[in-house]
């Protein structure tokens, strides 16, 4: 009985993963954007430029699939190279010690809206690890015209507070906001 139902689970596990597929990010087609509010009256925005998704995509069932991504905290880009290096330094992000940030997804469920997600996961920024909530948004499946792969768009989005991962600690919300929003719009291709 016990080699039967280890051969059911084997059986089990072995079509779930085939029933997936693996998609990457297009790296020209994919980035983190943030939006801060300086002096409590103004939005800054700034990218990370490079970012990757990796998405586990079960077609059949979509709430089995599976979302991580990772971004280079070195591509930080708000446009204004003295701020960009500040970010970079230990006032902030410490690159040189934490160059990455990563999100670590354990479930997704269905949202309120055709198309639109909650996907729960753990998100490091800074050297520390905590619980978010995001907003997952499926945009849908094409043919790109020129590889002619299909191409898979989806976008993620979300409020955390910097505070949390010890970000800018020095810096007090009348200057820069606590919150900060996150959007991340990713164009995926199967991975072959």
């Amino acid at each position: 009985m016990r080699k039967l139902l280890s051969l059911v689970a084997v059986v089990m596990v072995t079509t779930f993963t085939f029933a997936q597929k693996t998609l990457v990010s297009d790296a020209a087609h994919s980035r983190i954007q943030f939006i801060v509010t300086h002096l409590g009256i103004n939005d800054i925005t700034g990218n990370l430029d490079k970012a990757d998704l990796t998405f586990k995509l079960d077609e059949k069932n979509f709430l089995n699939s599976n979302i991580s991504f990772e971004a280079d905290v070195n591509t930080i880009n708000t446009h204004i190279e003295a701020r960009d290096n500040h970010l970079k330094s230990a006032d902030f992000f410490d690159v040189a010690k934490y160059p990455k940030m990563v999100f670590v997804g354990r479930s997704i469920t269905k949202g309120k809206m055709k198309n639109y997600y909650k996907v729960s996961g753990d998100l490091t920024i800074h050297g520390v690890t905590k619980p978010v909530s995001l907003v997952l948004v499926n945009r849908g499946k094409t043919v790109n015209p020129m590889s002619k792969a299909d191409t898979y768009a989806f976008q993620v989005m979300g409020t955390i507070k910097r505070s949390d991962f010890q970000v800018g600690a020095n810096f007090p919300e009348a200057v820069i906001s606590d919150l900060v929003r996150i959007k991340g719009d990713f164009e995926l291709v199967e991975k072959k």
